[in-house]
């Protein structure tokens, strides 16, 4: 059924989806709705911070009809987001998981992948935003909430999600391994995890309240610790 012929222009942020369709004429159904034509096109809803038509703001529930021109702009950032933010982060993403435990973030990964509807199911279960980089997870309307992540560099990740959802930081919180808090712990209390002679080394020791992790300042302290200072210099 064709109900006539919309323009569909994305703001900047968005064209990496759309590429060269962005400002081109969108067939609409006349039962579709707008929602659904932009997604169609390849932006999940997502990253869409607002709809308009011929300049009015729309719901993404509106029905296109013939000659309407659409705008579709990026989310704001910082994102409004409810308190506490917890995220969910798919299968792919296990580098920029344990770099958001550093900083002291709620992060949940899950490793073996458990599919996609486990995943959205899990998110709206724990309100956890979703963080993926498959357009087509971000589309299940099951979940809580999502956002798609732009870069494969784990450094630009970290960036990407700090500066959209401007969490609270809290470095040195959380265990990196299974996102349980750490406590403070005595050396006798973590001996039997370190290396030889690690114990006489250092006198400052934490330890995961959930899987026993010990964690001390060993040989990667200086790259965990640029890392952490990195991120509150911009984000603090």
């Amino acid at each position: 059924m064709n109900a006539g012929v919309i323009t569909v222009e994305f703001a900047p942020e968005l064209r990496v989806f759309v590429g060269q369709r962005d400002g081109t004429p969108v067939r609409v159904d006349g039962a579709s709705t707008l929602g659904h034509v932009v997604e169609s096109l390849g932006v999940p809803l997502t990253e869409v911070g607002g709809l308009s038509v011929n300049g009015e703001s729309v719901a993404a529930g509106h029905i296109p009809s013939d000659g309407e021109r659409i705008a579709v702009a990026a989310v704001a950032r910082p994102q409004p987001s409810a308190e506490p933010l917890r995220f969910l982060l798919d299968i792919h993403l296990g580098t920029l998981t344990r770099r958001l435990r550093l900083l002291g973030i709620d992060a949940a990964y899950e490793n073996p992948d458990i599919g996609d509807a486990a995943l959205a199911a899990r998110s709206a279960a724990e309100r956890r935003i979703l963080l993926s980089r498959d357009r087509g997870l971000l589309r299940r309307r099951e979940i809580y909430s999502g956002a798609y992540v732009y870069s494969h560099q784990p450094a630009e990740q970290l960036d990407d999600i700090l500066s959209r959802f401007a969490p609270r930081l809290a470095p040195w919180t959380r265990c990196t391994a299974c996102n349980g808090v750490l406590r403070a712990a005595e050396r006798e209390a973590v001996r039997a995890q370190l290396p030889h002679n690690t114990g006489h080394s250092y006198d400052s020791f934490a330890q995961c309240v959930d899987c026993g992790q010990a964690y001390w300042k060993g040989a990667h302290h200086a790259r965990l610790d640029a890392i952490v200072a990195a991120a509150l210099a911009k984000f603090a």
